[in-house]
């Protein structure tokens, strides 16, 4: 048995304080959810792109879609069971898995220190962009911080307990980050540096764990590979294509911009780190030298073990991939490093000291005030300021404005009828679709293999509305335009995008009559 798996006693002789701690990290989660969900509702008109894509892709449940694996999209289509497709759906889900990763950082971080230091770095992560701001924006990303977080606490306790139930959770959850988005693969590349560099795989334990997490990870993943089969591995293909670069110095400023944006995003932690700090200096110059008795950091509790697996779980994420991406030049997008900074806030434990409660007490504060701040900043810069300088935001897009116009015109050429599709980009066609009832949905530019919800053989029955607009996307989706040169009737609409000062949208709307096998006109 390999000395790690001995526990410091502070981590043998704390359930009790878990227990006690446990309500005030949900307390402080459910704040977190409910700040951002409600001053985004209030903020924005519209909800982010990736949010609206999801909204409409939820129209079904698949095994995969042209662009991405499943999961994010059936968790919002059994939200939209539950409350349908409101404005503030998007907001609400983003933080709420938001708020279930930090809970699983929580429970990483019982493992090894105490529930109220854990709470300390989980309180330094949830101020970073990618908790706080960017987790107000449902997509791909986001909805993948919990199950990465997960598999790396269930990766933890089956290296350091051996348990066959950790084994397998661990496969199964990571089938479910690997259907989030494919690059939870970089993450388990992190975990598998890491066993070599202690040796785990020496560990005949080690190797029938692995097993056993291999057999569940097939077993959960197993569906979505069939799909890819029969549907050319398209999202493969997408996300290989997202790569791509026109050389190598323009990988280089792709690498320098991303880890430059990095920085910006996981700055909120140092601005906690650095108020914690300078607190600290007046409290001790206050009071004299000897205010703070011990000065040692909360890293030097830490086994030798947990300290090599928060630097090499933690650090080869981001490494890794500047690494490769250098050497194979390609491109990087700031986002797509959401999930690599999961376990920073722990690196505060080396630059932390003296007593927890006091020290949690002020980081609470902190945390909170913090997010106060950049909540109540980022729904002012998205609401009221963007409307009055007319400037073209998505969040002040005039989707219900644009929904009544185009039901008003379907309705005067086609009253016996309802609105039931609407072909149209995801972005044009998603706000015209949630704004104007549950059952509308998106004929995406026009293209059923973007729209696996339609038959093909009975979408255009009922007829269709077809939407585009120049300033918004550019030139339509040939088979889009291709679709919409069948309409019947066809105009312009122009509609301000938010105040006076801000530009005209141009809606270019043709109707497809209803045929003769339309059940709703008989």
């Amino acid at each position: 048995m390999p000395p790690s798996i001995a526990q410091p006693d502070h981590v043998l002789h704390k359930s009790d304080d878990k227990t006690s701690l446990s309500l005030q990290v949900l307390l402080f989660l459910v704040g977190m959810v409910a700040l951002w969900t409600l001053l985004c509702s209030i903020s924005h008109r519209a909800p982010d792109l990736d949010g609206m894509e999801e909204l409409v892709w939820a129209s079904s449940l698949e095994l995969g879609y042209l662009k991405h694996p499943p999961v994010p999209s059936w968790f919002m289509y059994g939200l939209t069971q539950i409350f349908g497709r409101p404005v503030w759906l998007t907001f609400f889900a983003g933080q709420l898995f938001s708020a279930l990763a930090l809970w699983f950082i929580w429970l990483l971080g019982c493992e090894f220190t105490s529930p109220r230091k854990a709470f300390i770095a989980m309180l330094f992560v949830s101020t970073s962009i990618y908790f706080s701001l960017r987790g107000t924006i449902y997509n791909h990303n986001t909805v993948q911080l919990w199950s990465i977080v997960a598999a790396t606490w269930l990766f933890y306790r089956a290296l350091r307990h051996q348990k066959a139930s950790s084994w397998l959770w661990l496969g199964a959850i990571s089938a479910i980050a690997t259907m989030t988005k494919y690059s939870a693969f970089i993450q388990f590349a992190a975990f598998f540096c890491f066993m070599l560099r202690q040796g785990s795989l020496k560990d005949p334990r080690t190797l029938k764990g692995l097993g056993l997490a291999l057999i569940a990870f097939l077993v959960v993943a197993a569906p979505h590979v069939y799909w890819l089969s029969l549907h050319a591995f398209g999202p493969l293909r997408y996300a290989d294509n997202s790569l791509v670069t026109s050389g190598y110095l323009d990988s280089l400023k792709h690498i320098l911009d991303f880890s430059l944006d990095q920085l910006a995003r996981l700055s909120p932690m140092l601005i906690i780190w650095l108020a914690w700090w300078h607190g600290n200096r007046k409290v001790a110059k206050a009071a004299g030298n000897g205010a703070i008795s011990n000065k040692d950091s909360y890293a030097s509790e830490l086994s030798k073990w947990d300290r090599s697996f928060l630097l090499w779980v933690g650090l080869t994420p981001f490494i890794s991939t500047v690494v490769i991406s250098g050497l194979l030049g390609t491109r990087l997008q700031a986002s797509w490093a959401t999930t690599f900074f999961v376990l920073y806030g722990f690196y505060t434990l080396w630059w932390m000291y003296g007593n927890e409660q006091s020290n949690l007490r002020r980081i609470i504060i902190l945390a909170a005030s913090l997010h106060i701040l950049m909540a109540v900043g980022y729904a002012l810069a998205r609401g009221p300021l963007a409307w009055y300088s007319g400037r073209e935001t998505r969040s002040m897009f005039p989707g219900p404005d644009i929904a009544a116009e185009m039901e008003k015109i379907w309705q005067e050429h086609v009253p016996q009828v309802p609105l039931r599709l609407v072909a149209s980009d995801t972005w044009m066609g998603g706000n015209i679709a949630v704004n104007s009832g549950p059952d509308v949905q998106v004929f995406i530019n026009g293209r059923y293999d973007e729209s696996p919800w339609l038959n093909p053989e009975s979408a255009l029955d009922c007829g269709v509305l077809t939407v585009y607009s120049r300033l918004t996307k550019g030139e339509p989706d040939p088979v889009l335009k291709q679709l919409a040169d069948q309409g019947t009737w066809r105009g312009v609409t122009n509609l301000p995008w938010s105040s006076a000062k801000s530009p005209k949208i141009d809606l270019n709307w043709t109707i497809i009559p209803p045929g003769p096998n339309c059940k709703a006109s008989q």
